[in-house]
């Protein structure tokens, strides 16, 4: 029998989606109510009622152009040749379909994975044949990164009172520290954008507009850390909510000041606010390579449940 390769007719064909499984699929039905994705941006292959393969686009501001691409499951009990071959024609016939011809650069390819998939053969299997596919369709590894997570009743530091904290005041008190802080990054999507031609501030103002400037959370959370004996600003903390979770969404010390261990503490003010809101649980991630921040976040009471791969088609080179 010919394999369909189509996408899904509307949200009443979800069981069909999720014949294959990953860790989101109880996101889906709540992203296709709200237009964080469309029936349209999820596509199958399917032979006599089996689903082989599925893919599926994310837009988490319901616009009309998806900005990640999220899911991408094949039948890992289907033998190669045949398991790769019919991925990458799924993968190729929906992007074709899917992304607009002037969109540029195709959304990053997010996966989450096992902490430990390197070591455990099945997961680094199905894991490496996704990737293959992917990086023949013109993809690269950009970064792995660890996903961590604190829940209530984990230990957190209370203040030294080297540091007070304020709110922030606006989109600009911000971006006075981030800019500096992009100059030192060794955050892999920060150097990418560097990388592409952007000067620090162009960096930190499209971090800013594209990621902080849509939380809905109260901006009253953001925190600036200053010296307590008047010495100025250190760095800065902006918890958040996102469609999903309350999340530490970015940290940051000046470069004038690391080394001194404030980024314990500025960690702590921001897990404390979102600890005041009664949350279930408080997410993060960090690059793997970035050792230090993974320390502080496990100092923190954060703990590495899971890692995430990024996949860009707009890397140099």
């Amino acid at each position: 029998m010919s394999i369909v390769f189509r996408p899904l007719a509307g949200p009443e064909e979800l069981g069909l989606f999720c014949r294959l499984s990953y860790s989101l699929d109880h996101e889906l039905a709540d992203d296709l109510a709200q237009g964080r994705r469309r029936p349209s941006w999820m596509w199958v292959a399917v032979r006599e009622g089996r689903v082989l393969a599925r893919v599926a686009w994310w837009s988490g501001r319901g616009g009309d152009t998806p900005l990640a691409l999220d899911f991408f499951d094949l039948d890992d009990t289907l033998p190669e040749p045949e398991r790769s071959g019919i991925g990458r024609e799924l993968f190729v016939r929906a992007a074709e379909a899917v992304l607009p011809e002037d969109v540029g650069t195709w959304p990053e390819y997010s996966r989450y994975v096992p902490a430990d998939w390197r070591e455990n053969d099945a997961a680094r299997d199905a894991v490496e044949a996704r990737m293959r596919i992917l990086e023949s369709a013109g993809a690269r590894l950009l970064v792995e990164r660890l996903r961590l997570e604190w829940r209530p009743g984990a230990r957190v530091a209370e203040p030294s009172g080297r540091l007070v904290f304020r709110p922030v005041a606006d989109r600009e008190d911000l971006l006075a520290l981030m800019t500096p802080v992009m100059e030192g990054t060794v955050d892999a999507h920060g150097l990418a954008d560097i990388a592409s031609g952007l000067d620090f501030r162009q960096a930190a103002e499209l971090h800013y507009d594209d990621e902080l400037a849509h939380f809905t959370s109260p901006r009253s959370w953001w925190r600036i850390a200053e010296l307590a004996d008047g010495g100025g600003p250190v760095g800065f903390v902006v918890p958040a909510r996102n469609n999903y979770h309350p999340i530490i969404a970015y940290v940051g010390v000046l470069p004038v000041h690391r080394g001194n261990g404030y980024i314990h503490e500025i960690l702590a003010e921001g897990t404390r606010v979102l600890a005041a809101e009664d949350v279930p649980r408080i997410r993060a991630a960090t690059d793997l390579g970035n050792v230090p921040m993974a320390e502080a976040f496990a100092r923190a009471g954060y703990v590495n449940f899971e890692r995430a791969l990024n996949m860009s088609w707009g890397l140099p080179g």
